[in-house]
């Protein structure tokens, strides 16, 4: 049997019924036992009741539900801040996010569902749901790992655009999602470009309009596996970004570069112009006579501006980062080999961003019978 707990109202009434008792002249002890508790209890109601009235008890137990309310809101929002602190940093932006930040937060506090969704503004049919993937999400994350695997250096834009054509009807958001979720590479951020300034203060503004007007041209330099160098000459058409020719030796003299640029005038015809920076073998004499006796005029770089020939740079940074980087090569002869196919692929399959996703010199199209729509 349980010890009864007196209300307020109770120990105010018995405290009453002494005071009228001792008043008609009973002993106090007497009164006490009457109203059945010890005396023990008595003084220590007293002191605590003792000359209180109704209203005034009615006042007292108002005070202490507020006072309780209060005590239970700074707790609520203790806790509250708690939770926000324990979630991941930055906007909680995608359910997924949020699901798997409540179920965390759950974990340390010991909250309940309901309170971490209205903390973190998840919805709890939300966070209740389960997400079911798409019939072909495997086979899709399949073909995407591979691609990834095979091409280290791209980033999901890359790999979504060979995928379409590998021809999966799929979008570059669904591509990052699965991209993330999978935790592949991110690639990395290019600086901004500003505007191509002279000394003079003028602008230098020859953009290529149309194929063989503006050829560009840089060096690369590269060492083999026993420490010797090599050099590779890159010349590139700014208007299709297509890479024209790659030709890597150990010594690259003017004469090379003639003999290179003659090879693709054969082939190709002559350009309005040709862009280069103004090194050694760029402003030997017979190089800059050759140039204007078969027709094309030479558009130098302004000393130790290499973004003015940002064409190129840009290549070469392509290049050097998912070839050069990740290559070893043994002789000169398989740095020739690979670098001759890497350029191919680069001309062929590789998407350009500044191309819509497409590669400079695409291979004939065959007709495949498409894969399953993907939004």
């Amino acid at each position: 049997m349980g010890i009864k707990r007196h209300k307020p109202e109770e120990i105010v009434t018995k405290l009453r019924q002494v005071e009228v008792l001792c008043g008609q002249g009973m002993p106090r002890i007497d009164a006490i036992r009457q109203v059945q508790i010890t005396e023990q209890t008595f003084y220590r109601w007293r002191k605590q009741y003792g000359g209180m009235g109704t209203d005034q008890l009615k006042e007292l137990k108002r005070l202490q539900k507020e006072n309780d309310r209060l005590r239970r809101a700074v707790s609520d929002l203790t806790l509250d801040k708690l939770i926000l602190s324990e979630a991941a940093p930055g906007k909680l932006l995608s359910p997924s996010r949020r699901r798997a930040c409540i179920n965390h937060v759950r974990s340390q506090f010991s909250v309940s569902e309901r309170r971490a969704c209205r903390v973190l503004g998840q919805h709890r049919s939300t966070q209740r749901r389960l997400p079911v993937g798409r019939a072909d999400e495997e086979r899709l994350v399949a073909d995407m790992i591979e691609l990834a695997r095979q091409y280290g250096r791209y980033g999901y834009r890359r790999i979504a655009a060979l995928l379409r054509d590998a021809g999966w009807l799929v979008n570059d958001k669904r591509v990052e999602r699965l991209w993330r979720r999978e935790g592949l590479k991110v690639p990395m951020k290019q600086p901004k470009k500003g505007r191509l300034w002279l000394n003079d203060g003028s602008c230098v503004r020859l953009r290529p309009e149309y194929r063989n007007h503006v050829w560009s041209y840089d060096f690369v330099h590269h060492r083999t596996d026993d420490g010797k160098a090599f050099r590779t000459l890159n010349v590139l058409d700014e208007h299709s970004r297509e890479c024209l020719a790659i030709r890597v030796k150990r010594k690259l003299s003017s004469t090379e570069v003639i003999d290179a640029l003659t090879d693709l005038f054969i082939l190709r015809g002559v350009p309005a112009f040709i862009r280069s920076d103004n090194g050694p073998e760029f402003i030997a004499q017979a190089v800059r006579d050759w140039i204007a006796a078969v027709g094309a005029k030479t558009a130098y770089i302004e000393p130790g501006s290499p973004w003015e020939n940002g064409y190129c740079e840009s290549f070469n940074a392509r290049l050097r980062d998912e070839l050069l980087n990740g290559e070893v090569f043994y002789s000169l002869r398989e740095a020739q080999i690979l670098i001759e196919e890497w350029r191919k692929h680069y001309n062929t399959k590789r998407p350009h961003s500044a191309l819509g996703y497409r590669p400079p010199a695409p291979e004939t199209i065959v007709p495949m019978e498409p894969r399953p729509i993907m939004h």
